[in-house]
């Protein structure tokens, strides 16, 4: 049985960027990932369930347990000489002293995912995505050193807090996942170059929301609903309510997730730079495709030449901007794209 840290260490030499300090890095996530574990499957018995009466940066309400993992990824990352600060839902976070003016990388996250499942007993998850910083060593990082992007990523993941819990990760050299067997508090090799298999048969969105929903969109879910035998369709509409959790399905079986922008929320609802682009990430990395529509998450520049020349723009309000997100099965993610561009065509 292989460990993380094992691993890590015997394919150093097919990671670009995997030195001392980012396997450093990665156990760091990797302790606060286990702390927020143990607290979850004691979730009914400690007082961490529901609101806690606090909005973050966005107007949306907290969760107990949504501070709950901030704080103990926080801690876990700023015990650590590699992370010059971290970002999430939360605000931007530049740690300070000596330590953190010379470290070389800055975390975003989604410390907890789908956190609203959490009182039903589903699955959530939490989401990483890890850059060298921009600004130079030896001096204070800003706030636009987490607007890098995602195509500057080093290394991006997430754990699957479910039936069993599961560290997913890419440094850029295929996707690997990990299994974590409390009997020995570690996390195991449990898949090792995960790809998305070559015809998916999933999708997944809130169809609550389809009469908000893009002509296009509309079309797609029409598409996947009529019988078709040479594609397998109709396909299976499958819905968690987690990125986190829908993601993992969808890697394993093969499938589509989708989070188009709504009459509500032109641009949708989840972040460009701690949800989209680590996941984007991952699903390049295993042969799968993920776009806003109409370009590749990864290729979408969130601190933009105009924008920097702009003094009224506050770059901590840009590392909270949205966008629309179709990711999984490279396949099924064109035909998606190919019906949105059709739909545009016809309204003019």
């Amino acid at each position: 049985m292989q460990t993380l840290g094992e691993f890590i260490v015997k394919k150093e030499h097919d990671f670009p960027h995997a030195t001392g300090e980012l396997t450093a890095l990665l156990s760091a996530i990797k302790l606060g990932a286990k702390i927020i574990n143990r607290d979850i499957n004691k979730a009914g018995l400690l007082d961490i369930l529901g609101a806690n009466g606090v909005t973050n940066a966005q107007g949306e309400a907290q969760t107990k347990l949504d501070k709950f993992a901030n704080d103990a990824l926080k801690a876990a990352l700023e015990a650590r000489t590699e992370v010059a600060g971290i970002a999430s839902e939360e605000g931007i976070v530049i740690f300070k002293g000596e330590k953190a003016k010379n470290a070389k990388y800055i975390v975003l996250m989604d410390p907890l995912d789908g956190s609203s499942n959490i009182d039903v007993n589903v699955s959530v998850g939490t989401i990483f995505s890890i850059y060298r910083r921009t600004t130079a060593i030896g001096l204070p990082i800003t706030e636009a050193d987490f607007l890098q992007p995602g195509r500057a990523q080093i290394a991006a993941g997430y754990i699957v807090y479910g039936s069993s819990t599961m560290l997913v990760y890419t440094t850029g050299c295929g996707v690997h996942a990990f299994t974590y067997d409390p009997s020995l508090g570690e996390f195991c090799l449990s898949h090792e170059k995960v790809r998305y298999p070559t015809q998916g048969h999933i999708y997944s969105i809130n169809e609550g929301n389809y009469i908000k929903f893009p002509l296009g969109i509309k079309e797609y879910i029409k598409y996947c609903q009529q019988e078709d035998e040479a594609t397998g369709r109709p396909y299976s509409s499958r819905y968690i309510g987690s990125l986190v959790a829908d993601f993992h399905r969808n890697l394993l079986k093969g499938g589509i997730y989708m989070y188009p922008g709504t009459a509500s929320y032109p641009q949708g609802k989840l972040r460009l730079l701690y949800e989209c682009n680590p996941m984007a990430f991952l699903a390049e990395e295993a042969g799968g495709k993920a776009t806003d529509g109409t370009r590749l998450i990864l290729d979408i520049d969130p601190y933009p030449n105009e924008l920097r020349q702009d003094l009224k723009i506050d770059p901590k309000k840009l590392l909270h901007q949205r966008s629309p997100l179709f990711i999984g099965s490279q396949s099924m993610v064109e035909k998606v794209e190919q019906l949105i561009a059709e739909s545009s065509k016809n309204i003019f």
